[in-house]
């Protein structure tokens, strides 16, 4: 499963990196807590965070993250979007709370 096919049903507004939205993605992490989400996520995660700042770019590259997904309505602000744009990393955003988003990624995975 791609970025993309999760764009779509998600309904997902994309705030950076339309052109990456093909990377494959491999599984999931959801996390607020940085250091967290260093220690346990893996290669090709899709991220979802309610954290908006600039940082989480930084953990995404670091790990190799396929995306990011805010979630309750963040939004990354120009730093962070300028950031995200450098490392080539996607930020989408979602006006549903984080259970929410990551259950229906759940459910898009495994059926």
């Amino acid at each position: 499963m791609n970025l993309e096919f999760i764009v779509g049903e998600l309904k997902l507004d994309v705030r950076c990196g339309e052109d990456k939205l093909g990377r494959k993605v491999r599984g999931g992490y959801v996390g607020d807590l940085l250091s967290d989400v260093i220690g346990n996520s893996s290669e090709g995660d899709i991220w979802v965070t309610r954290q908006a700042h600039q940082n989480i770019v930084a953990v995404a590259s670091l790990k190799d993250h396929t995306g990011i997904i805010l979630v309750n309505g963040s939004e990354p602000d120009s730093d962070t979007l300028e950031k995200a744009i450098k490392e080539e990393i996607p930020i989408m955003v979602s006006e549903l709370p984080g259970f929410e988003v990551v259950g229906k990624i759940y459910k898009l995975m495994h059926t």
